[in-house]
Order: C-alpha cells, then sequence, then structure tokens
C-alpha cells in the first residue's frame, strides 16, 4: 500500500490545509454520483430526514451547485433516500428540464407486491438509472425469492442495483451480483468500512475481494468523511488518513470500477463539500491522468449507462 509519506510529497500540488479551490482543468469532467436532493417546504413534507436535524432544509439542484460548481463538478447521479414511491417521480420531475441531472437512482422494494409494476413505470423514463436497497434486508432469508426475481426484472430492464449498508455490505453485494450476473451491482459509500484511522472490519475487507472478483460489480467512493469519529463537520482533510480505505479499495477494483461521490448534503456532517473532493482528487490524480479521468465520469458512464443530455 501507498505509505503515507510518499503519498504526501506526490500530492503536494494540491492544498488541502483549508482547502482551497481546486483546478477543474486538471482532473477535467466531474459527475458526482450520489446527492440527495429533497423538499421538506411541500405540502406533504418529507419522510427523510427528520425535522430538528440540520439536513431538515430544502436542497435541490441549484443548491448542490453552489458548492459543488466552484471544484468543476458539472453533472449528477441523484440518490432517492425516501421510501415513499412517488419520490421516485418527484426526482424524474425535477430532472425533466435540468441537464444537471444524468440520471435517478429510484428507491423501491424489490420485495412489494408491486415492485414488476413500479419498475416497468419508472424505467419507461431513459433518466431512471436504477434503484437502491439495504444490504441488510436484501440478506434476510424471508426475502431471498422476492430478491431473485425483483433483481432479474432490474437487469432485463437495463436498470442497476446501488446497495448500501454496514460492513457486512460489500460480501451481501458479491453474493447478489454472483447469482445475478447480467446485473451491474454498484456499491455506496465504499461499503461503509468505518473510520480509517481505526482497524478496518475483517468482514469489510473479505466482502470487497470477493465482490472486486466480479466484473460486474462497482464500488462508489463516497462516506469518506462520515466515517471520521470525531466533531461533526470536521474530519481530516488530509487524504493521507484516509489511505487504509483508498488503497484497499484501489487494489481491488483498479482504475476501472470506482467511482466519484459527495453523498452531500449527508457529507456535510464530516466535512465541507470542498474537503470531500480535495480528499479523492489528490488520491486519484496521484494516479495519473487516465485514472483520475477514469475515476471522475468515465467509470459511471460504463456503470450507470447514463445518456448525454
Amino acid at each position: 500500500m501507498t505509505s503515507r509519506r510518499k503519498f504526501l510529497k506526490t500530492s503536494a500540488a494540491v492544498t488541502l490545509a483549508g482547502v482551497t479551490t481546486l483546478d477543474a482543468a486538471k482532473t477535467g469532467r466531474i459527475i458526482d454520483c450520489h446527492t440527495h436532493f429533497y423538499d421538506p417546504t411541500r405540502p406533504e413534507g418529507v419522510p427523510w430526514p427528520g425535522k430538528g436535524t440540520p439536513l431538515y432544509r430544502r436542497v435541490l439542484p441549484d443548491d448542490w451547485m453552489a458548492v459543488a460548481g466552484p471544484h468543476g463538478v458539472t453533472e449528477t447521479v441523484v440518490i432517492e433516500a425516501s421510501p415513499w414511491v412517488e419520490d421516485n417521480q418527484f426526482l424524474l420531475d425535477l430532472a425533466a428540464d435540468d441537464k444537471r441531472l444524468l440520471g435517478i437512482i429510484g428507491n423501491l422494494d424489490p420485495a412489494a407486491p408491486d415492485f414488476a409494476a413500479h419498475v416497468k413505470r419508472f424505467a419507461a423514463n431513459p433518466l431512471y438509472r436504477g434503484i437502491r436497497i439495504a444490504s441488510a434486508k436484501a440478506a434476510l432469508p424471508e426475502n431471498s425469492g422476492a430478491y431473485v426475481a425483483g433483481l432479474k426484472q432490474l437487469a432485463e430492464a437495463g436498470l442497476v442495483l446501488d446497495i448500501n449498508g454496514g460492513p457486512a455490505t460489500p460480501g451481501i453485494a458479491a453474493t447478489l451480483a454472483k447469482a445475478q450476473a447480467d446485473l451491474t451491482v454498484i456499491i455506496n459509500h465504499c461499503g461503509n468500512p468505518g473510520d480509517a484511522a481505526q482497524p478496518l472490519p475483517e468482514e469489510w475487507k473479505a466482502g470487497i475481494a470477493a465482490a472486486a472478483a466480479l466484473p460486474n460489480v462497482f464500488c462508489k467512493v463516497s462516506a469518506l468523511v462520515e466515517g471520521v469519529r470525531g466533531d461533526p463537520g470536521k474530519a481530516p482533510a488530509d487524504p493521507g488518513y484516509y489511505l487504509p480505505i483508498l488503497d484497499t479499495l484501489w487494489e481491488a477494483f483498479g482504475p476501472d470500477r470506482l467511482i466519484y461521490g459527495s453523498n452531500w448534503p449527508v457529507s456535510d456532517r464530516g466535512a465541507p463539500y470542498e474537503t470531500v473532493i480535495g480528499i479523492v482528487k489528490a488520491y486519484f490524480e496521484g494516479k495519473g491522468e487516465a485514472a483520475a479521468e477514469a475515476y471522475f465520469w468515465k467509470n459511471s458512464q460504463a456503470a450507470y449507462r447514463w445518456r448525454e443530455r
């Protein structure tokens, strides 16, 4: 693995102690493949996030662009966190006339009796690229039959599967991806291994190895700062802090199956957007121009199969 000292020498050109606005020209196109948009002020409100939390505020594409745009980010793939079926349509409506939104990853329950009908409905819109599920629910034995059928329907519709959860997630993703080889599976948030300064869970490391062995699995490098134990919003900006996670993912997945995602606005719990993107810019630019270009946009096109707008 890359030594922390060597890494900091090779990334010295990127200023992260306070973090300055980064040079977009060095990386080129940047697509943020993990944002959340919602509006608590609408008449029906929102099921997430909860009232009284810092995240409970109107968060829409212009709000995201205000923090992401200065760092060269131009487009996004949006993830629906709400379990309400019609919120899938809410995001599609947002995206209809906003070309910054390249795709929507919805929220549908494969175990629900009307899952197939919902997939058919939403897949008719080319902006709808797939769904996200919780790994713990997917691993429940009682859901096995429904998930087998549901994931087959996703693959047949040309949709992908994002999967999120604790450190068991990569192993669960590997099981699902092996059973459904025609389905693209995208692990969210690095598989949530926790704080990079702590010993990484063996379950996570084994799961990453198993998932990376399957060509239909990608991994989103997101939520690094949220895993840090400490004061909210003050995760380290030093990219060397996160090397145990970053190096493990790089060695497992290589340059062609890692994807950029910020997890904004949830990422604010860990650090400002400039820190979030600064960490991965330093790391992937250190791997060379081709690797940075692949990470920041090309791999997302291969995984999500979004269309240019």
